[in-house]
């Protein structure tokens, strides 16, 4: 009965606050235990989600985006120190890299999906999925305004905030299109999985369209005219993958057809595949070129229209080149919902979120960025240089010797890889070949350096300082290593593993993020891919396809996925291409 009654009281106290104007309680009672729910909605009508009772002690985490990096701090995470909430405007994962394939027609596309709810299924812990999408990012009240893409009615459609403890945002990037006229309204993209089913079925549109018997020769050669906009990993694959599907699929299908095809990149640089070793990129041009595939080097998209793309050549000329389909693949842009926050954190002059070496945002307690939406702002050697050559003056006598320098080396090269990096890139095998550069030849250590010849001998450090790319690989690294700083958040307050503070006292409670390229693929087409692995290892040809099926079919976040993607290669292998229009 006092439960009841205090109820009761709770009800009436509520309903009297002029705030809200709704209030449920649900409660069961075993074994002592109490459980409690609520929800609130706001006189504008903004519903407040608020924490369970079970989970009033922990922190709550809160993570925008289901894509490589939130997915992956999530599948990483161990949601039973956390009270955990995801916010995405879409239910699942996909593996992007394998949406060339699903363009023509060589994985299906439920085959490289993973429903987010199946993942946090197998998560210990309860966690929130809300199928919504941010709209705003609060970093005052810690809260961030969320609005459902449900367009069932008018109520399933109101707004709602989330509170958070920590913020992981993960909401990865938008399409570039530089502002080029048209290009929203008359290309397709290939960022998501819609855009290549989108892609998909315009490419049988295209062929069925010149099939007609009422089109004239010019028209038809138009409908049957593939341009490729960005001479990137996903413009080169995507027109591989659409040269096989049409040489072993469709022309036996459109026999009528066959000589009318042609497929173009368009690129603005001086070659394709410019992030891969140029050995790589002129073998794709080459094999393009006995494709038959039209590679269009330094011309510039200015404008495009629904039949014509017209671009800019060097000279200043200007061609207009009619098209059946255009696919824009040129990089990527920001949010609108990160500009906004960027502008709240006096973040505006950057193109995405700038992070710290452990994810954290400046300027935000709490808040945290990874994958395509955020960039690590490494620090600067030379900003520190001072703060460096006092710590390893042990003796402060004003100079420092090889073997000073060597004792602190270590905790130098983990806080600015940078450091590292040089030593690699000039080709030293330690420190003392580093300092040498100013003291001469120092066999026995014993030349000492002062400040003046220690900031001579660092200050080309700074110019091996690199930008991330931003690929799923970068995105999926950066989740792991999230996840593992939140897992060991509390031990590491009392025990931190991090480097020494240069700048105060004390240690980091981590080490810096720290990228590890694993190697990078690029599909050419005819059961062909360029591997470009680590240590300057480059392979081209039959073998490196079989290694990208293994490597790809690895990577798949369940098993699921993985037996469903194996079984569409082998499929295809069989029976060919699916040329529905569905």
């Amino acid at each position: 009965m006092r439960i009841f009654s205090f109820f009761e009281r709770s009800a009436r106290s509520f309903q009297q606050n002029r705030n809200y104007s709704t209030f449920l309680v649900i409660f069961a009672v075993s074994g002592g235990g109490l459980v409690a729910y609520s929800e609130s909605k706001s006189s504008h009508g903004v519903y407040n989600v608020e924490p369970s009772q079970v989970d009033a002690k922990k922190k709550k985490v809160v993570v925008l985006g289901t894509g490589w990096a939130g997915t992956t701090f999530l599948r990483n995470l161990d949601s039973s120190l956390y009270d955990v909430q995801v916010v995405s405007p879409r239910n699942y994962f996909a593996f992007t890299p394998l949406l060339p394939s699903v363009t023509c027609g060589t994985v299906e596309a439920r085959s490289v999906v993973e429903p987010i709810r199946r993942i946090c299924e197998k998560k210990s812990g309860n966690i929130q999925f809300w199928e919504a999408e941010c709209i705003k990012i609060d970093p005052a009240s810690n809260k961030v305004l969320c609005r459902s893409n449900l367009n069932a009615n008018s109520e399933q459609n109101k707004e709602f905030f989330v509170d958070y403890d920590y913020l992981v945002v993960a909401m990865g990037a938008r399409v570039n299109t530089f502002n080029t006229p048209g290009v929203t309204e008359n290309c397709h993209f290939l960022k998501e999985l819609e855009d290549a089913q989108k892609i998909r079925r315009s490419i049988m549109d295209c062929f069925e369209k010149a099939s007609l018997p009422n089109l004239s020769e010019e028209e038809r050669k138009r409908q049957l005219h593939f341009v490729i906009v960005g001479g990137g990993p996903t413009g080169v694959e995507f027109a591989a993958a659409l040269h096989d599907f049409v040489r072993d699929d469709l022309v036996r299908l459109y026999p009528m057809l066959k000589d009318l095809v042609k497929i173009t990149v368009v690129e603005a640089g001086d070659q394709i595949l410019s992030m891969f070793d140029k050995r790589i990129g002129s073998f794709a041009v080459d094999k393009f070129q006995r494709d038959g595939i039209d590679v269009k080097t330094g011309y510039m998209v200015v404008s495009v229209s629904d039949k014509a793309i017209s671009m800019k050549l060097r000279s200043g000329e200007t061609i207009s080149v009619p098209y059946g389909m255009a696919v824009w693949s040129t990089g990527i842009g920001t949010r609108p919902i990160i500009m906004e926050f960027m502008k709240q954190i006096g973040q505006t002059n950057r193109r995405v979120l700038a992070t710290d070496e452990w994810l954290r945002v400046e300027g935000c307690d709490g808040v945290y960025a990874l994958g395509d939406c955020a960039s690590i702002q490494q620090r600067k050697v030379m900003e520190d240089i001072s703060a460096i050559f006092k710590l390893a003056d042990k003796d402060k006598s004003g100079t420092l010797t090889v073997a000073e320098f060597q004792d602190v080396i270590d905790d130098i090269c983990e806080r600015y890889p940078q450091v590292e990096l040089y030593l690699k890139a000039k080709q030293m095998r330690n420190a003392a070949d580093l300092l040498n550069l100013s003291t001469g030849n120092d066999k026995d250590g014993s030349k000492e350096l002062d400040i003046a010849g220690f900031k001579q001998a660092l200050a080309p450090v700074d110019s091996q300082m690199k930008i991330l790319p931003a690929t799923a690989q970068v995105a999926a690294q950066q989740g792991v290593y999230l996840a593992k700083c939140f897992n060991q958040m509390k031990e590491r307050e009392l025990d931190p593993e991090g480097p020494p503070r240069f700048r105060g006292t004390g240690r980091h409670r981590f080490r810096p993020f720290r990228y590890r390229h694993l190697g990078q693929f690029a599909p050419l087409g005819g059961e062909q891919t360029a591997a470009q692995l680590p240590g300057d290892w480059i392979s081209i040809g039959h073998s490196s396809q079989w290694l990208w099926y293994s490597v790809y079919a690895s990577k798949q976040v369940s098993w699921r996925t993985r037996m469903l993607v194996i079984s569409d290669w082998g499929r295809r292998f069989i029976f060919g291409r699916d040329s529905s229009c569905i």
